[in-house]
């Protein structure tokens, strides 16, 4: 079969296929009683994601090059590396809701590459001397696959906030830190207990409080009971309370973002690592501040910082999702900023 034509037929699939998953995932989220549709969810992932790999690995072939040597095939791995993280984080997590916020925007890179890049930027064409190195494979691929990690996790860091209305949260899990700290909220009382006096329920406790009774009459009960919790006393008005379902969502969010986060972190490291080695004998320089090299800098102390905050601080919560959000726009300013601007020695090329 002619590559050339294999290329055109996955990508247009790609797109499609995850078209059809979004609307899919999106289904799941309406109307939550149909099983089926997060099973057909994930299969339309991992199909996209076969498609994607079939697609590169045409494109090596075809060419002779591992296919990063410009946006077209960029685009294709950054997508293919984003289905890949969703399936990871998908299994660890156990919620379709990680579909909900990946698959669109694996549509939309997907489409961008194959409907609006125009078809000369969309063939392979010969490498110039200073892209044939083995560098080419090992920074890279890891910068990308960093890339796909760290918009995955903030992705899933959007969400949460999404889920909890932009509350400030307690969350109890392994997400936090050394300095994190969270009760769960509730208070359990004896069924032989008075409870018509409640203590006033904390800002982290969303209003309810968790009252033991008893299921067999006896006074030693071992049933919890949610109840909410309220209070004569004057408070400063405050959102809703968040339902236990959406407590439960958010620190799941929480707790993948903050591992997926923690994956792509190391990857960004090891892959500005490797491009200093790889600058450094194709230029004689490690370190020149050209606009991706800044911009992978600035990505970098971002999302130190997430974790320094979460690690050290005990961060949790609303305050690290909105700083992994801003990583969200760092991360795509860093890869697509230098072809916004047309110049630099990393630029894929633009329209102009």
């Amino acid at each position: 079969m002619n590559l050339v034509v294999l290329q055109n037929w996955l990508d247009n699939a790609s797109f499609a296929i995850l078209f059809l998953t979004m609307l899919v995932y999106w289904g799941g989220a309406a109307f939550p009683n149909l099983p089926y549709l997060g099973a057909l969810g994930t299969a339309g992932m991992a199909i996209a994601n076969l498609c994607m790999a079939t697609l590169l690995g045409a494109r090596w072939i075809e060419a002779g090059y591992f296919p990063l040597s410009n946006l077209y095939e960029s685009l294709f791995f950054l997508t293919w590396g984003i289905t890949t993280v969703h399936l990871i984080a998908e299994s660890s997590s156990r919620s379709r809701l990680v579909g909900v916020v990946t698959a669109p925007v694996a549509m939309l890179i997907a489409a961008f590459a194959t409907i609006t890049l125009p078809s000369q930027m969309q063939a392979s064409e010969p490498l110039v001397p200073a892209l044939k190195s083995n560098w080419l494979m090992m920074h890279v691929s890891v910068m990308m696959l960093s890339y796909s990690a760290l918009m995955v996790g903030a992705l899933l860091a959007i969400a949460f906030l999404v889920v909890t209305r932009g509350q400030n949260i307690q969350l109890q899990g392994s997400s936090v830190g050394t300095g994190g700290y969270r009760s769960n909220g509730y208070r359990l009382n004896k069924a032989s207990e008075l409870i018509s006096q409640p203590s006033a329920p904390s800002a982290e406790n969303n209003g309810f409080a968790r009252f033991e009774t008893s299921s067999n009459g006896n006074g030693n009960g071992n049933t919890a009971v949610l109840g909410l919790v309220t209070t004569s006393e004057p408070q400063i008005a405050s959102a809703e309370p968040l339902s236990p379902q959406r407590l439960s969502l958010a620190e799941t969010l929480d707790n993948i973002s903050y591992r997926i986060i923690g994956l792509g972190f190391p990857l960004l490291t090891i892959g500005i690592i490797a491009g200093g080695v790889w600058a450094n004998e194709a230029w004689g320089s490690y370190w020149s501040w050209d606009p991706k090299e800044t911009w992978a800098l600035i990505t970098w102390l971002v999302f130190a910082a997430y974790l320094h905050a979460r690690i050290t601080r005990g961060w949790q919560g609303r305050r690290p999702a909105i700083l992994a959000a801003t990583g969200f726009v760092v991360v795509w300013v860093c890869y697509l900023g230098v072809n916004l601007l047309g110049k630099g020695l990393h630029s894929y090329g633009w329209f102009f």
